[in-house]
């Protein structure tokens, strides 16, 4: 399971390999199918920028889940975007969005998680206009549904998203092939890790320094346990993280 992003310049990846939520997402398909995304729309010219992204690493304790905030702020609008908020700290992260000056357009999720409950459903309540967004594949709620290739728009800048079922074709021909100092940043960490880069990756990394059919082996034979947030977790990020809506299917959100 993959989610990145990848900046130039300067050269960023984010979505480190090395954390143990990594194989989980990925023995999970069905309900994980998530959302590779490139931000591009960088002026060649060295000399001024169309476009200035901001990027900020979140952290949530409890799930050690990182949260990425995105912004144009070279636009004058500065529109942003929140990439995998939880709702434990939606006061914190709308806070700095408030403090920076900035003007939330969307909130999305990289895939339908069950470690957490995503906070774009508190932070469409607390934001009136910011829109929801994930994978269409996903068969969750939001207000946007993307599939491959779509292009996600803030200011100058745009997230293009893909998709990752080839997942080891996928890894070494959209990690490997990038430069080796790319900077790599995590979905989740609980050793303390905040980046890492491709190099890294390629000689360090337990499962991606193997050849196909290691991987795939280690991969089949994890027998992982069952996360304790997961029976929570997914139904409720099933419909945008709106809980209410759990005890009321009938009563859908509007997309």
């Amino acid at each position: 399971m993959l989610r990145l992003f990848s900046v130039s310049p300067p050269n960023l990846f984010v979505q480190s390999i090395k954390n143990p939520a990594f194989p989980f997402l990925l023995a999970s398909k069905k309900l994980n199918t998530n959302v590779r995304l490139q931000v591009r729309g960088f002026s060649a010219s060295s000399g001024s920028e169309s476009s200035k992204l901001l990027f900020r690493q979140l952290f949530e304790k409890e799930s050690s889940t990182f949260t990425y905030l995105l912004a144009d702020v070279a636009h004058p609008e500065k529109p942003a975007l929140l990439i995998d908020p939880v709702d434990k700290t939606v006061d914190r992260d709308l806070t700095l969005v408030k403090e920076l000056g900035l003007k939330l357009i969307y909130a999305m999720n990289t895939h339908v998680h069950a470690d957490h409950v995503t906070g774009t459903g508190l932070i469409k309540g607390k934001a009136p206009g910011v829109k929801s967004i994930i994978s269409k594949a996903s068969n969750s709620k939001a207000d946007l549904l993307i599939e491959h290739g779509d292009k996600i728009y803030f200011g100058n800048l745009f997230l293009e998203g893909g998709s990752s079922n080839q997942l080891y074709n996928s890894v070494h021909s959209q990690i490997f092939t990038l430069p080796k100092d790319t900077l790599v940043y995590p979905a989740h960490d609980y050793r303390g890790f905040t980046v890492s880069t491709v190099g890294e990756e390629m000689v360090y990394n337990p499962r991606l320094s193997k050849d196909e059919e290691t991987f795939k082996n280690i991969m089949e034979n994890l027998n992982l346990a069952y996360p304790k947030m997961i029976d929570v977790a997914v139904p409720a990020n099933m419909v945008c993280g709106l809980q209410d809506l759990i005890k009321k299917p009938s009563e859908a959100v509007s997309s």
